[in-house]
């Protein structure tokens, strides 16, 4: 200890319900929340739903090129031009990798380097899909292609290229996919949440429809139309124009994803760390822990005591960078040396922290899965 781990049989029980849940689409996988080669081959050898990887950065996507992985779409731009060239050099070689952009500079710089290396390069542009009603935006800051005044300009710069095409869109509907609606203790903000999402979902399927359609008048056949994430698989999949989903953290499906009322997962993926101190008989002390997940900062973002039960973080200390207090509420005596088994709140980052997942099957351990760490990389 400390350890991470991956129980097999609910991450196989996971993969089948995120393929049943797609309906008639299919799923890119989002490496992101993964972040190991070998789970990811297992995902992509379960079913033919799915199809095609989200990668995080150009390194990432070369990364898993060189893997074997196959139609890798970065979900988010890249600048850097070490990065573009390395890519471009791949596409030349035959590899399926498509850049994404959000706006003319992007494509400008994209086609100054694609020139520069002699090969055309494929485009994703992101559409924003946040909702701005009266005093508040309902989503995130990500792409400045909100509507279709804003998306022709970028299009027909594309199209007058020779150098770059467009393959695909994608939009991430955060807002419905990314925000829990059965939050404990906070149900009038729940029923908030909830109309926001319903309200939101109708406004993003016309606004994805209506710039598909222009899109498609310019006398371009688009390969993919991406939408989603786990927490809006079950309306994302409704669009008629929408060809295949997004999903990731459901396959580990973390402490943030127990928060949703329109579908749940299992526990998949979690760490253990060690008693060390029995301060009092009803506290004990874990060396490590403090693994806190990225956004805005607060409590949801701490890992959370799993198993045995009726473990409990101290408000004051939280998890911490050496050591981890916990209050012992539960039935279970916890002695020197026993493990604490927490969830993260995150997906894949928990695997920046550790070199292998131990492979759990059954409550056995029969095997290891590398992370992306253990393979000896890190891209953010």
């Amino acid at each position: 200890m400390p350890f991470a781990y991956v129980d097999i049989d609910l991450l196989d029980r996971n993969i089948r319900e995120i393929a049943r849940a797609a309906g008639n689409k299919k799923i890119r996988v989002a490496s992101k929340s993964i972040r190991s080669v070998e789970v990811l081959r297992r995902i992509m050898r379960s079913d033919d739903t799915f199809q095609g990887i989200m990668c995080y950065t150009a390194t990432e996507a070369a990364f898993l090129a060189k893997q074997g992985l196959q139609d890798l779409l970065l979900g988010y731009p890249v600048w850097e031009p070490g990065g573009i060239r390395l890519l471009a050099d791949l596409i030349g070689e035959g590899h399926g990798i498509t850049f994404m952009a959000d706006c003319l500079e992007h494509v400008d710089h994209l086609e100054k380097i694609a020139q520069e290396r002699g090969v055309r390069l494929p485009l994703c542009l992101d559409i924003d899909m946040s909702a701005n009603y009266p005093g508040l935006r309902f989503g995130v800051w990500r792409s400045p292609l909100r509507d279709w005044d804003h998306v022709r300009p970028v299009v027909e710069k594309i199209m007058n290229s020779k150098w770059v095409w467009l393959d695909g869109i994608m939009g991430y509907e955060a807002q419905i996919a990314g925000v829990g609606d059965l939050v404990p203790g906070a149900a009038l903000k729940n029923n908030v949440v909830r109309y926001l999402k319903s309200r939101s979902i109708r406004e993003v399927a016309l606004r994805r429809q209506r710039i598909v359609q222009r899109i498609q008048e310019l006398g371009l056949t688009l390969r993919f139309v991406n939408a989603g994430g786990t927490g809006s698989l079950s309306s994302s999949r409704q669009e008629e124009w929408v060809t295949e989903l997004t999903a990731g953290s459901g396959f580990y499906s973390p402490t943030l994803f127990d928060h949703y009322r329109s579908f749940r997962f299992e526990p998949a993926a979690g760490f253990a760390v060690e008693v060390v101190r029995q301060p009092r008989k009803d506290i004990v002390t874990c060396l490590g822990g403090g693994y806190t997940a990225s956004g805005a900062a607060d409590r949801i973002k701490l890992p959370k005591p799993y198993l045995p039960a009726g473990l409990e973080l101290f408000p004051m200390e939280g998890a911490g960078e050496v050591q981890t207090p916990l209050l012992n509420r539960g039935k279970s005596p916890i002695g020197l040396g026993d493990p604490v088994f927490f969830r993260h709140a995150k997906a894949g980052e928990l695997c920046e922290r550790f070199d292998t997942l131990h492979v759990v099957s059954n409550g056995v351990i029969v095997g290891g899965y590398s992370t992306y760490r253990g393979m000896g990389e890190t891209f953010l």
